[in-house]
């Protein structure tokens, strides 16, 4: 299950457009979070969009540095943090997390704090 496919991208325009106006957004820095309950008959749980500020990292090679590590961070942890909740609630998110730190963290650090984010989804899709 540590894999990261096709499906579990969000690519929907219209997806992407209800997610940003109607979501929910919280802070977990240096990452900031917009979720959305959907009820379309998605075959995975959870879609996910990553984004990082062209405004604060100019270079595509920091830009997609940090996508990167937040994918491989998201891939190893999604399953037993966020995909056995949302399977035992019977719910299914949309999901975008953009990158908002002032520099390229190193990977540890993205990986520690994807967990604590995935941690806090989790607990607000409970509530």
């Amino acid at each position: 299950m540590y894999t990261f496919k096709k499906e579990e991208r969000l690519c929907n325009k219209k997806l992407i457009d209800e997610l940003f106006h109607n979501g929910s957004s919280f802070l977990c820095y240096p990452f900031k979070a917009s979720w959305l309950l959907v009820g379309d008959v998605q075959q995975v749980p959870a879609q996910i969009l990553f984004s990082v500020s062209k405004r604060r990292y100019k270079r595509a090679v920091d830009r997609n540095l940090i996508k990167r590590r937040m994918r491989e961070a998201y891939r190893l942890s999604k399953q037993q943090q966020l995909y056995e909740q949302l399977n035992a609630a019977d719910k299914k998110i949309v999901l975008s997390v953009g990158y908002i730190g002032k520099e390229i963290a190193p990977y540890e650090l993205i990986e520690k704090k994807m967990l604590k984010l995935l941690v806090q989804l989790s607990a607000e899709l409970v509530k």
